[in-house]
């Protein structure tokens, strides 16, 4: 291990959590972890569901690494407490971060800025579900508004499925959206800074991207270069930033879409913090520009600010 980096003072990854995602988090959070302290970065693990995060000022620590995700972690109220205590953390800020991670008011956003993404509404258990179908046609995607990784998400592609998706969905939380699906294929571009790095084109089992296919099996294919001509990459990667900066993120993050049987890109959503694990994408897209993990975790720490 080198030296102890100047100018980052004592780090603390924040980790863990109570949400869904917690798994995840952990998988990322020792990554990061690893990565800086080999970087000679004064690093160590923080995980909000064990310790009080006010403990953060009194153990004297001068910045945060956020690698938790979803509620509680990705949603602007860990970023709120950091601002009140004065201490710098990593990625979006208290806005940008409540906005990303409801995504119906993320879509409201861009859709109000003229940006393409798929309809959606709302879904309450009150609500007449066959009619948000009906307005809104099949197939459709049913899942949490609040959540990530993909989890509790179902496809929906006739009537009576409705119900078995809805009930999947309110499992991990309350407020639940339909959105009308689009099939094609699947981007995701990365953003450190001010640029997206190149994108990547996933090739998932059957088409199907969900918790198992992004984590924890070797079948789903990432194609870095993409294979689209380079105006239209360099297009799709001017979109996502401005999608992404639209909705107050900063820093970095990730955002997902998809092209229709025409062509045309459909944003589905941003990540404000999005996974750092081994299967991860952000790190992928780095190191197809000569990025490696561990400069990378260091450039997205360089990047910590209040406020």
């Amino acid at each position: 291990m080198s030296a102890a980096r100047p100018g980052l003072g004592r780090v603390a990854v924040l980790m863990g959590g109570n949400s869904a995602e917690r798994e995840i988090s952990l998988l990322s959070g020792n990554g990061v972890l690893k990565a800086l302290k080999s970087r000679g970065v004064d690093a160590h693990a923080f995980d909000p569901a064990e310790r009080d995060l006010f403990e953060l000022k009194r153990d004297g620590f001068e910045r945060c690494f956020i690698a938790l995700h979803g509620r509680g972690g990705e949603d602007g109220t860990v970023q709120g407490v950091l601002q009140v205590l004065g201490v710098p953390y990593t990625g979006s800020g208290v806005l940008g971060s409540a906005l990303a991670m409801d995504k119906v008011r993320a879509k409201l956003v861009w859709t109000a800025s003229g940006l393409p993404t798929p309809p959606s509404e709302y879904l309450s258990a009150e609500g007449d579900l066959r009619a948000a179908a009906s307005r809104l046609g099949l197939p459709l995607v049913v899942k949490p508004v609040n959540e990530g990784s993909s989890i509790g998400i179902t496809k929906v592609r006739a009537v009576d499925e409705l119900d078995e998706a809805y009930a999947l969905a309110v499992n991990y939380d309350r407020v639940v959206m339909a959105e009308k699906l689009v099939e094609g294929p699947e981007y995701t571009a990365s953003i450190v800074g001010d640029a997206a790095l190149p994108l990547i084109r996933i090739d998932a089992p059957q088409g199907n991207y969900d918790y198992q296919a992004k984590y924890f099996t070797d079948d789903t294919q990432y194609h870095c270069p993409c294979g689209l001509p380079a105006q239209k990459e360099e297009a799709l990667k001017a979109l996502s930033l401005k999608a992404f900066q639209l909705v107050g993120g900063s820093g970095w993050g990730r955002v997902d879409l998809m092209l229709d049987a025409k062509g045309d890109p459909w944003l589905l959503e941003a990540n404000t913090a999005p996974g750092m694990t081994s299967h991860s994408l952000v790190p992928m897209a780095a190191k197809a520009v000569g990025i490696s993990y561990e400069d990378l975790c260091v450039k997205i720490l360089e990047g910590s600010h209040v406020g």
